[in-house]
């Protein structure tokens, strides 16, 4: 997974990343090259007493290290520029995979796990590409070639390479193997910590309401000590790692100097190479120590690539059509044909059966107790969910096999939890019609009910609004959304339960200056209220995921027991009347 998320998302970058290459290869060469210039200043001019030819040699060791240190500087900076774009480019197609993705999809995965995977997944993988393209790279050409130096050195004293680098293979290799099963379980704590958290700052106020901040602290609390346990797990192998390099890279400088001492003192080996053959060997142990470092990375890095990777494979439940449905009349109508709904896995469908049409220029109610599926049916239209039988058409065509820019087109959605963004009254109101004039967004604001607060406010148009909409109440929320909708001046009105914030009064006068401004298109409303829908053209009452009656309210009084239960629930006989 890890393999081909890099491969996938750096091909872009293979440019940079030989560069990278180049540029290390000539770098760790010119420090590789340092080791045996320094033995030749101790061997033939030191120990000869020549300063010109310590003066000469040392001036080329200096310009050798100037070579090296431009060389690794150039070479991190294409590293981390190829980095940061294949951390961009992959947050980049998360996005646009959860934007893809149906109601189903992100249940599924949950919202704090999509952000996790968004930031900090993707965030531990770029970490990862950062070291290889300067620590990984460097280490096993400054391997290979430190061997070769020190052979060229020395081949007496090669044994303790055989011995002193498998040993550190070994150690490390031991304490990563150990490290991997924690950093997947860490990842998976990482996320109920963000689930605990979005929980508890979006519901604060019902925490505050029913007392529960001593039971929400323990329970955040314990998600926190399971986090912090694993990540202590971690880190306590982790820090294994450098005792055990420190020690075997201390006992190899002891041996070399052992046994390098005995053949200096028989006259086998001059002390300049001894010397050399020490920086090489400590060079190599170093590099094999990069590559474990980058080792014990490569686990969390990969176990995070199964989670990306998870979300880019998914698909959506939810498919373009592959010969899209472009043109349609000016007049939407809205079908409901043999419709069908099924969550996978469940034993009953949420509906089943449902056939009703909407036409342009009326507006039909749904009515039901809660669960019926009212929302989900809603949902069918704009395809936030698909049909699992029968089919749901727009004007005649089947919202499968329509375009989703023209079917959203057509569409003013006002959902059942009313969401406003970030920004200002203005840009919630525009979002769907980025163009529209202060005029139409007043004009839209009057008939939502929501003009007199807005100029109330210090800013108008321009005041603030606080992310999810928490610094108005829930029923200007709700005017405000019904607002954005109105403005934009779809075909197709979907109300889903959007009134129910709203007193008895200010319900009715919507309604009523809603009528002429909706006359012309296709509306649909889901309402608990019965005063909501006591003026449809139609209702249609849903019970059990099925259809149990249809006409206007004064028939159903006649006809549907099921609806004349919810009126008498609410009104009056005088008012029902």
């Amino acid at each position: 997974m890890l393999y081909r998320l890099m491969l996938t998302y750096l091909r872009p970058y293979r440019r940079e990343l030989w560069i990278v290459l180049v540029l290390q290869l000539v770098g760790t060469t010119a420090s590789l090259y340092l080791p045996s210039l320094n033995a030749d200043i101790i061997d033939f001019g030191v120990a000869k007493g020549d300063g010109g030819y310590i003066v000469s040699t040392g001036g080329w060791m200096l310009a050798v290290t100037l070579v090296q240190i431009t060389c690794s500087g150039a070479a991190v900076y294409y590293a981390s520029r190829s980095a940061m774009a294949f951390g961009r480019d992959v947050r980049a197609a998360i996005f646009h995979r959860v934007g893809e993705f149906s109601a189903r999809e992100v249940a599924g995965f949950g919202p704090p796990s999509l952000i996790t995977r968004t930031t900090n997944d993707v965030q531990q993988v770029q970490l990862l590409v950062v070291l290889m393209c300067t620590m990984l790279v460097t280490a096993p050409i400054m391997c290979v070639v430190g061997i070769v130096m020190a052979l060229n050195e020395d081949v007496g004293l090669s044994w303790l390479l055989l011995v002193c680098v498998p040993a550190l293979l070994l150690a490390i290799g031991a304490l990563v193997r150990r490290m991997v099963p924690q950093f997947r379980l860490m990842q998976t704590r990482i996320d109920r910590v963000n689930r605990v958290l979005r929980e508890q700052l979006s519901g604060i106020r019902v925490v505050r309401a029913f007392v529960r901040e001593p039971a929400e602290s323990r329970r955040f609390a314990e998600a926190n000590a399971s986090l912090t346990d694993t990540a202590l797990r971690v880190g306590r192998l982790q820090a294994l790692i450098f005792p055990t390099v420190i020690l075997i890279l201390n006992a190899s400088c002891v041996a070399v100097l052992w046994f390098g001492a005995h053949q200096v003192d028989a006259g086998e080996m001059r002390i300049g190479s001894m010397t050399a053959f020490l920086n090489y060997l400590m060079q190599i142990l170093m590099s094999v120590m990069m590559a474990t470092f980058i080792a014990t990375m490569i686990p969390r890095a990969s176990v995070c690539a199964e989670r990306i990777n998870e979300v880019l494979d998914t698909e959506s439940s939810v498919v373009p059509p592959a010969t899209p449905v472009r043109d349609l009349p000016a007049r939407a109508s809205v079908e409901f044909r043999g419709t069908g709904f099924r969550y996978p896995g469940a034993a009953e469908p949420v509906l089943r059966d449902i056939s009703f049409r909407v036409e342009a220029g009326r507006t039909t109610a749904i009515v039901g107790s809660t669960g019926t599926g009212k929302s989900t049916l809603v949902s069918l239209i704009p395809r936030l969910i698909d049909v699992t039988d029968g089919a749901v058409l727009v004007d005649g065509v089947d919202v499968r096999d329509l375009d989703p820019d023209v079917l959203w087109d057509r569409i003013g959605l006002v959902p059942q939890r009313p969401y406003l963004f970030t920004g200002t009254v203005a840009s919630n109101l525009r979002y769907g019609k980025p163009d529209a004039t202060d005029e139409e967004l007043w004009e839209a604001l009057e008939i939502a009910q929501a003009r007199d607060f807005v100029e109330a406010m210090p800013d108008g148009l321009d005041a603030p609004i606080a992310q999810g909409g928490t610094n108005v109440s829930g029923g200007q929320r709700q005017r405000l959304c019904i607002a954005r909708a109105l403005v934009r001046r779809p075909e197709i009105y979907l109300f889903d339960d959007s009134f129910s914030a709203l007193d008895l009064a200010t319900d009715a006068r919507l309604r009523a200056a809603l009528r002429p401004h909706v006359e012309r298109s296709a509306v649909l409303v889901v309402a608990q209220r019965i005063t909501t829908v006591l003026d449809a053209d139609e209702i249609v009452v849903l019970d059990g995921g099925s259809v149990v009656g249809t006409g206007t309210h004064h028939e159903l009084l006649d006809s549907c027991g099921t609806y004349r239960e919810i009126v008498q629930s609410q009104l009056t006989p005088e008012q029902a009347a």
